[in-house]
């Protein structure tokens, strides 16, 4: 099989790096090429979101497995508006990482793939539509995986803590949902192989507090945790602030029931103890 990742950032970067053996040429594209970190033997080339070169363009055409981790801008997908056209006259698999963003705020409430997604934010309504867009491309047959907070190797609240960044912010009721990246490789190679489309969330077992999770952190690491803030009053730039007008709890029993995933991480306390294990944090 022939890969090629459509933004070769952090994720994409940790399933090469786990499951690169199983493809026999991998290419993939970056922002600015100064900036790449990437495994060794791949075909990299600078892909802005417009204008790609030709060779890029010929690249995409001969992939089995597209893997897409580029976020939509205002004028809709930007890998999906370059290299569209190159989609038909072959049978490929498309994997399209989006975000649990698009369900919106549900309160704390449970929800899962049959719950309608909500377009609050400006930046949800360009994710829905970016799913809805590579569906329609690929006649229902892309696989659509909706990620949870990302965290492992060198970003997690271990990491934080040790630098010194990481706050306790209290908001009653808040709960985020995450999931390890190197869960996240288990989800994309499994959704590879699966014959159909489909949309899935991708997170672990256990929603919960963000204050909670430093909290562990810090029980782990043996220090005391940052003091807590009250969100109200906490000094948060709008971006951050945003996250927290959202809270739900997103079910992943379709990833294990569909796809067979098998969760390495299955709660953030195991996700932080093989971290701090693997000498995150020391």
């Amino acid at each position: 099989m022939r890969l090629f990742i459509l933004g070769f950032g952090y994720s994409a970067g940790h399933f090469v790096r786990r499951f690169g053996g199983a493809f026999s040429h991998i290419v993939g594209t970056v922002r600015d090429p100064a900036r790449r970190d990437d495994p060794t033997g791949i075909e990299m080339h600078p892909f802005s979101g417009s204008d790609p070169d030709r060779t890029t363009a010929e690249r995409v055409s001969e992939a089995d497995v597209l893997l897409i981790s580029i976020p939509p801008g205002s004028t809709g997908d930007p890998a999906l508006g370059a290299f569209g056209n190159r989609l038909a006259g072959r049978r490929r698999k498309v994997v399209y990482l989006s975000t649990i963003g698009v369900y919106g705020d549900h309160g704390g409430g449970w929800v899962d793939e049959s719950t309608p997604p909500q377009a609050a934010l400006e930046r949800t309504q360009m994710r829905i539509a970016a799913e809805q867009a590579w569906t329609d491309a690929t006649g229902g047959e892309a696989a659509i995986l909706r990620l949870a907070g990302i965290y492992g190797p060198g970003r997690n609240a271990l990491v934080t803590l040790r630098a010194g960044t990481a706050r306790r912010i209290i908001k009653p009721g808040q709960v985020f949902n995450r999931i390890h990246v190197h869960d996240i490789a288990s989800a994309i190679m499994a959704a590879i192989h699966h014959p159909n489309g489909g949309i899935w969330n991708v997170c672990d077992d256990e929603p919960a507090p963000p204050q909670d999770v430093i909290a562990y952190a810090a029980q782990l690491m043996g220090v005391a945790p940052p003091p807590e803030e009250a969100f109200a009053t906490a000094g948060m730039s709008a971006m951050a602030r945003s996250f927290y007008a959202s809270s739900a709890r997103v079910s992943n029993a379709k990833l294990k029931r569909e796809l067979g995933v098998t969760l390495a991480c299955p709660t953030y306390r195991h996700g932080l103890d093989a971290l701090w294990r693997a000498g995150e944090g020391h």
